[in-house]
């Protein structure tokens, strides 16, 4: 696929999918003739990674060692290290989603708040 399939199927921004080139986060699986990048599903799928990580505030380097666990244990099932990582990166998103989730129940307190004056 060329970068505008992928940006509408991961509803990324062109920018925003070359830059996750630049900063190593997601590699494009080749190149066209005229030198176009070209992504498969599997790229797709670790953009779409990528984006679910974004609404949580995670940095790049976060993101980067997020994804290198996630690589670890497709490539090795049984690699316990990266599964230990994997978890930790588990327990952080729920926390994360737990702060965010309490942002939202502020959000829905205000607008009733307002709706009510």
């Amino acid at each position: 696929m060329h970068i505008g399939e992928v940006a509408d199927r991961t509803g990324l921004s062109h920018r925003t999918i070359r830059h996750y080139d630049e900063v190593g986060l997601v590699v494009p699986s080749g190149r066209s003739d005229g030198g176009f990048r070209l992504y498969t599903e599997a790229d797709v799928d670790r953009l779409l990674l990528i984006r679910r990580m974004k609404p949580l505030d995670y940095r790049l380097d976060e993101m980067k060692a997020l994804l290198e666990a996630v690589d670890a244990v497709r490539a090795d099932a049984s690699d316990a290290e990266a599964r230990a990582r994997l978890s930790g990166f588990a327990e952080d998103v729920a926390a994360r989603r737990a702060a965010l989730q309490r942002q939202l129940d502020m959000a829905d307190e205000f607008t009733r708040l307002l709706a009510a004056l």
